[in-house]
């Protein structure tokens, strides 16, 4: 008779599996929309495969609503069946925070890294004369893409565009594929566009190879979707350039302000920047400064709880914060990034110094991310207000 070693027990160890995700247009507007988390990022509208989400661009606007009658505005069919499209592309939904630094970087943020994972802190600069004059501060972002789509990381960009001639001031998502249209979208609105919108237009070009150029947070949206995995979506986008952004304005802020107390028409601004004021120059070369504390009050609704300035979820951010004007604080936070800004500093297209040669832009960045991360309710995810105190 042979003996028969003993079956051995189960492991005790095994990681446990995640539980089904069943989470839906239900609980997304119930959670997200209806308690004024939603951004407006418009990831949900591009991810939904039944084509069953509008998306609201009107001034005092900016949300995702649902087309269908059936269940009516707060539930969805599809989603009855089964469908978590919408959901799983939502970078405020429930734990959206550690699955995408997980995603990115295989581990959380830190208690000290307020503003997100970063490899490294530059001062940029575009070294073409007329990029560096159409661009905002540095010319970086017009600087990236140029450069991207010419050694062939990607095919086009999705971003902003103005409305009729440049002086309309109403941003609009677009594609960019090539240098006119690039140049074309330059410069800072502080007006909405939810950039991810111009996906559809920009496949059916038969584009394959994307850049997204956002801000905060649209800049999430595709590493969300990657860890929940959405689907086929998210797979076009190769490249994530988010924008430093504490807030952006309603657009009606021209009729409401700038017009009435100031004089300054909509179709006179040639120039915004935000510099501690908002700062406009119009098209006959005057310059105006308005006090941000008046600009307040038409601050986006769906600016009003988010909780990343520092747009964490890029691979590169960036933003003119600090006292040089035409310089771009940079921060390189993914291996691609730092590939792509390598080669580019190497080949003269940038020109770079250290960041902490602006101590203050560093300084600042941290103070506004913190400002930032503190608006999160402590109703929501704790995850996202790690390293600062509970607040009520």
């Amino acid at each position: 008779m042979v003996a028969t070693a003993p079956e051995a027990a189960p492991s005790t160890n095994a990681p446990a599996k995640p539980p089904r995700w069943t989470h839906q247009w239900k609980e997304l507007k119930a959670e997200v929309i209806d308690t004024n988390l939603c951004t407006g990022c418009a990831g949900c509208v591009i991810a939904c495969p039944h084509d069953v989400i509008g998306y609201n661009h009107e001034q005092g606007g900016y949300r995702p609503f649902h087309l269908e009658d059936e269940l009516g505005p707060d539930d969805c069919i599809h989603g009855q069946k089964g469908c978590t499209s919408c959901t799983r592309a939502c970078p405020r939904f429930r734990a959206w925070e550690p699955q995408a630094n997980e995603h990115l970087f295989a581990r959380e943020r830190t208690d000290d890294e307020v503003a997100g994972i970063y490899q490294d802190i530059v001062l940029t600069r575009a070294s073409d004369e007329t990029v560096l004059k159409n661009g905002q501060d540095g010319g970086l972002v017009s600087a990236i893409l140029l450069w991207a789509l010419e050694h062939d990381y990607i095919d086009a960009a999705l971003v902003s565009y103005l409305e009729g001639d440049a002086n309309s001031w109403v941003a609009k998502p677009g594609v960019a594929a090539n240098r006119e249209e690039i140049l074309e979208a330059a410069g800072s609105r502080y007006t909405y566009s939810a950039n991810t919108l111009a996906m559809d237009e920009a496949l059916e070009a038969g584009h394959e190879r994307l850049a997204l150029v956002g801000m905060s947070c649209q800049s999430s949206v595709p590493p969300v979707m990657w860890s929940r995995k959405v689907g086929k979506i998210s797979k076009p986008i190769k490249f994530n350039l988010g924008l430093l952004c504490s807030k952006t304005f309603d657009d009606a802020i021209f009729e409401e302000l700038f017009w009435p107390k100031y004089g300054l028409a909509r179709n006179s601004i040639a120039k915004m920047n935000i510099k501690g004021v908002f700062q406009i120059w119009t098209n006959d070369g005057t310059y105006r400064e308005i006090p941000l504390k008046e600009c307040h009050a038409w601050t986006r609704e769906g600016c009003n709880h988010c909780p990343d300035f520092a747009a964490e979820h890029a691979d590169i951010s960036c933003g003119g914060i600090g006292e040089n004007a035409d310089w771009t604080l940079t921060i390189v936070r993914t291996d691609l990034g730092r590939e792509i800004m390598s080669r580019m500093i190497a080949d003269g297209t940038l020109e770079s110094r250290p960041g902490d040669s602006d101590p203050g832009a560093i300084a600042l960045m941290r103070r506004l991310a913190e400002n930032s991360r503190a608006r999160w309710p402590t109703s929501a995810a704790p995850e996202v207000r790690l390293g600062l105190p509970t607040k009520k």
